[in-house]
């Protein structure tokens, strides 16, 4: 009785140890793929939450425009009050702002600087090379032609006639403050000088400058044309506010 259970025991070890082998030997063996990490040698890095930092920097940027908009606002009533108010005690810093609101920025006198330090002129806007010349030549009229109105009988300036078409040059190195149509000569050409000092060119029937460029010593900045409307071209230097007569600056003998 006891061998016939054994064997029977043994039978079913027997089957349980054929049927885990052949389980073994039917299992497919999977192809190993190898991750990125185990590819290019590189780890998961934890991830950070970097959506608070930039609401943050978010704040911030919008914070610092705001306070701009703001002083700019103030600034803006304060000035206006300031220009409306008869105040005694606020004279003086009204005739201070209206002198600094009123003052041309001197664009020439920085680009003589510039280039005394770097040797080339400051370029204001977008423009082309420009040649410093060693040595300005002696001034002369801005056009060729025949003074027809002097500055006693003008008040602010001299009328020049040129008989035919010529190119209206500049006296001395500058930049130009106004390159367009003004009210009373018409196409006009005004360019600051590093003493100060502003020359104008107007009834000019083309201009070939832009404004804030860099303009040299005889430098053409425009064309003239004689028509029957329009005979001659419009030249003045003012400085200090004051108009000065062309003969204190140029030389006699070039005004008849």
């Amino acid at each position: 009785m006891d061998r016939g259970v054994q064997k029977v025991r043994q039978s079913i070890k027997q089957r349980k140890r054929d049927r885990d082998r052949t389980k073994l030997n039917n299992r497919k063996t999977l192809p190993f793929t190898a991750t990125d990490e185990e590819k290019h040698g590189f780890f998961d890095v934890p991830a950070y939450d970097i959506s608070s930092s930039i609401k943050k920097t978010e704040r911030k940027t919008i914070s610092f425009h705001l306070l701009k908009a703001t002083g700019s606002i103030v600034l803006f009533f304060f000035v206006a009050f300031l220009m409306q108010t008869n105040l005694p005690t606020l004279k003086p810093v009204k005739d201070w702002a209206h002198e600094v609101l009123h003052e041309e920025f001197p664009f020439a006198k920085v680009n003589e600087w510039y280039v005394s330090k770097f040797g080339s002129p400051l370029s204001f806007t977008p423009q082309g090379t420009v040649q410093v010349g060693q040595e300005e030549q002696a001034m002369a009229l801005p056009v060729l032609g025949q003074v027809v109105e002097t500055f006693s009988a003008n008040g602010t300036g001299i009328m020049i006639s040129p008989e035919e078409k010529t190119a209206v040059s500049t006296i001395s190195r500058g930049v130009v403050i106004f390159a367009g149509n003004d009210r009373n000569t018409h196409k006009t050409v005004i360019v600051q000088h590093a003493d100060g000092s502003k020359t104008t060119y107007g009834y000019l029937s083309s201009i070939d400058v832009h404004i804030y460029q860099t303009v040299n010593a005889n430098q053409t900045i425009g064309t003239f044309q004689p028509t029957e409307d329009n005979e001659m071209v419009y030249f003045s230097i003012e400085k200090d506010k004051e108009f000065i007569d062309p003969s204190q600056v140029i030389k006699v003998d070039d005004i008849p």
